[in-house]
């Protein structure tokens, strides 16, 4: 076993949750902090409307990187499960499969994305004044999509195999490339948005180059041979079977929030910009909590390998402490200082008065989401990506639109719209939790012979 990887599935599970979790975290925060910097810098010294102009682009470059992206997941999965399993020759089909499939579903992706940027802006009704300023950092944005989605398939098999810190390494030295290119651009340049999303795409290229780098070294399960790269059909199946279902969930969630986040542009400039700021603070809250989900469903992955099935419900409650500290904490604390946080963005009154609704019906209950996407990790991480996907779905996706034009068309208000949230989470993890509880005791079932043959192996 690597320096870097962790046995998942022998010995103490809290030790070594939070050895993966902590790295995991702060990586997220630290592509949340160099988000945030994006948005200060325009803020601060960017043109009038380019806070709401970037804030405005949120959930539509959030659904397409969530539905391309989701197969990074597929390929995370799979790896945990060959890893599990001791399987390298499985392993090292994945890897070069997965590889050259980032690259080939960027370019798609990319293109698609560039198509339909404008159309999209004007259905979430998108202020004139902002909506060219959005088109323009969306296009470039997602010319960087190759380069995003091959350092996330690169982290995702890396976190497989326990190696949550080169991603953190990765990420670090490419926020600050992103941060001083984006002082440079905006400030010295005068590129407003486009300096922003210039500065991001080419941190992506220098993230995914130290990715390829170190997988081009490995030693082990993750080594890349660049003449071994090609499409296995089975590896490519398995991939897409696992992660296709994730990415048109993270889309149908953002399609979701599309929604939403066209009935906050209803409510002007103000609005959206309080908003953007309220969202970018509460980002950090989720990824914490998300980063402690994808703990979840790699650990989970890994034991469903070994076939360790009382691992996987220790895993979860576990998880589930973690989320509930740390969703509360953080909650609680940015909750006690909205005006100061806020202000870090946006001096304008109206803008930190909007920021602050949102940030008391998302945030306090944030850790509901955490105990969603759990069990929602979990469920995958054993090989049933396809029932989550329903499930949230109905539970969170579909509510929210019957939500926006039934109670919020009523009852037209801010608090009205967002209170939306934390019912949709709670709705989606009580019928999760009785979805994730039926799977492990059929697979326990169907793999039953298996785990007597492994146990007894343990005795002998």
């Amino acid at each position: 076993m690597k320096k870097n990887e962790i046995d998942m599935c022998s010995g103490p599970l809290l030790g070594k949750m939070i050895t993966f979790a902590v790295p995991l975290m702060l990586t997220m925060v630290l592509q949340q902090l160099f988000n945030t910097a994006d948005l200060v810098v325009v803020g601060e010294f960017g043109h009038k409307g380019a806070l709401a102009a970037v804030g405005a682009t949120g959930s539509v470059v959030s659904l397409f990187v969530n539905f391309f992206g989701g197969l990074s997941l597929g390929a995370g999965i799979c790896m945990a499960r060959y890893y599990g399993q001791k399987n390298e020759k499985e392993a090292s089909d994945c890897v070069h499969t997965s590889i050259l499939l980032s690259l080939i579903v960027g370019v798609f992706g990319a293109a698609l994305s560039m198509a339909f940027v404008r159309p999209l802006l004007e259905i979430m009704a998108t202020p004139e004044e902002v909506i060219d300023q959005s088109e323009i950092y969306m296009l470039i944005y997602f010319a960087g999509m190759p380069f995003m989605l091959l350092f996330n398939f690169c982290a995702a098999m890396l976190r497989s195999v326990g190696d949550s810190k080169r991603s953190l390494y990765y990420i670090s030295s490419a926020g600050v490339i992103n941060i001083i290119l984006n002082l440079i651009f905006v400030i010295v340049l005068d590129l407003n948005v486009a300096g922003v999303a210039i500065a991001t795409v080419i941190s992506q290229i220098f993230s995914a180059a130290l990715c390829v780098r170190c997988f081009l070294k490995y030693d082990g399960f993750l080594h890349l041979d660049l003449k071994k790269l090609r499409i296995d059909k089975k590896q490519l199946k398995e991939i897409v079977a696992m992660g296709l279902p994730g990415g048109i969930q993270g889309s149908l969630f953002s399609i979701s929030n599309m929604l939403i986040q066209s009935s906050i542009n209803s409510f002007g400039l103000a609005v959206m910009s309080g908003s953007t700021a309220a969202a970018n603070i509460e980002g950090y809250i989720y990824l914490i909590l998300n980063s402690i989900a994808s703990t979840a469903t790699t650990f989970a992955g890994q034991n469903f390998g070994a076939l360790k099935f009382k691992r996987i419900y220790k895993v979860m409650f576990i998880s589930f402490a973690m989320q509930l500290i740390c969703g509360l904490v953080l909650g609680v604390f940015v909750n006690l200082l909205p005006n100061e946080l806020i202000g870090l963005y946006t001096k304008i009154p109206e803008e930190i008065a909007a920021g602050k609704i949102r940030m008391m019906f998302i945030c306090l209950p944030y850790f509901i989401c955490g105990f969603m996407d759990t069990c929602s990790g979990i469920i995958k991480g054993i090989c049933h990506p396809i029932a989550s996907m329903i499930v949230s779905l109905m539970g969170a996706c579909v509510f929210r639109i019957v939500w926006i034009f039934t109670i919020f068309k009523a009852y037209r208000s801010l608090e009205v719209l967002f209170v939306s949230y934390p019912i949709s989470w709670a709705t989606t993890l009580a019928v999760h939790m009785i979805m994730l509880v039926y799977f492990m005791r059929k697979d326990e079932k169907k793999y039953s012979a298996e785990i007597r043959a492994a146990d007894e192996i343990t005795v002998r």
